[in-house]
């Protein structure tokens, strides 16, 4: 189980919710998202898995659903998110890692991935990962940099930019952070079992000038009048996928939640301040509320 996995884009010690979004910079933005997650969003759901939920900014949208599982690689994010939201058995919170979810196959009816996969080297492996655990028919719900935006195709066109927004590979324009073609997102979700039904493109007005210049909410109402044109074509900065787990495969049985990430087992035992893998003998811290399979305490 232990294969190797491509560098991760750690959070941990960052002030990234406080600076990027409590400031107000990033209302626009804020409220386009909440938008998009409003019109693709089941209106229920039994058990969703936030990957990358961070310090908890999305969390509260998911009001239909009874459970929300935070996944994020950064401890101190979770910790950030349950000073936000509490410990109620609503939430559960959980450190790891995308490229090897600590979940059996089947557990979740949907899942998110915002603002996240832009940070990861190897974007099919986590869309795989994703599919995994979610249940045949299961929602997924992916926001991308998309680098085929105006923006882009401008400056490419006026020579201030070497790579090309119509190229279909990734370009990587600062360490770990990825802008994906919307062709190529689109081909990885069906290659990984994910298939997509709805494509919204966001944040069409993302432009330091008009932000400060225009009010907040008419630019997010304007924003929710076009993000439905993102079926037809995508040059925005920021696209919304909805896709559905196709095909065959095992839903959860009942009382199997964590998967050790070392070997698979699904058998745990809690105590001490740890959870004991029944196969393997690993150990997996389990603190304060929070479970964290990034390392494994022994074995």
């Amino acid at each position: 189980m232990n294969v190797e996995r491509p560098p991760v884009c750690d959070y941990e010690g960052s002030d990234y919710q406080a600076k990027f979004w409590d400031r107000g910079e990033r209302a626009y933005e804020d409220g386009a998202e909440a938008v998009a997650l409003k019109a693709l969003l089941p209106a229920a759901g039994r058990l969703l898995l936030e990957i990358g939920a961070g310090a908890g900014r999305n969390t509260p949208r998911y009001i239909g659903f009874k459970r929300v599982v935070l996944l994020d690689y950064s401890l101190t994010q979770l910790q950030q998110a349950q000073a936000r939201l509490g410990r109620g058995p609503r939430y559960v919170y959980v450190a790891g890692d995308a490229y090897a979810l600590p979940f059996v196959p089947g557990l979740f009816d949907a899942a998110t991935m915002i603002r996240v996969i832009h940070h990861l080297a190897d974007a099919p492996r986590a869309l795989r990962q994703t599919r995994a655990v979610l249940e045949p028919g299961g929602t997924f719900i992916l926001e991308f940099a998309n680098k085929q935006n105006l923006k882009a195709i401008l400056r490419w066109l006026l020579r201030r930019q070497a790579w090309s927004p119509f190229d279909p590979q990734p370009v990587e324009f600062a360490a770990l952070n990825f802008d994906f073609h919307p062709r190529t997102m689109l081909t990885a979700l069906r290659a990984a079992g994910l298939r997509p039904e709805r494509v919204r493109t966001v944040s069409h007005f993302r432009l330091g000038t008009l932000k400060r210049l225009a009010p907040t909410g008419a630019l997010v109402v304007l924003d929710g009048w076009m993000q439905p044109t993102g079926q037809w074509w995508q040059l925005s900065p920021s696209v919304f996928v909805r896709a559905q787990a196709a095909g065959d495969g095992p839903r959860a049985a009942p009382g199997k939640f964590f998967r050790c990430p070392a070997c698979g087992g699904d058998e745990f035992d809690e105590a001490g301040g740890q959870l004991t893998c029944g196969q393997c003998r690993r150990g997996w811290a389990a603190r304060d509320g929070i479970y964290d399979f990034r390392e494994s305490l022994s074995g």
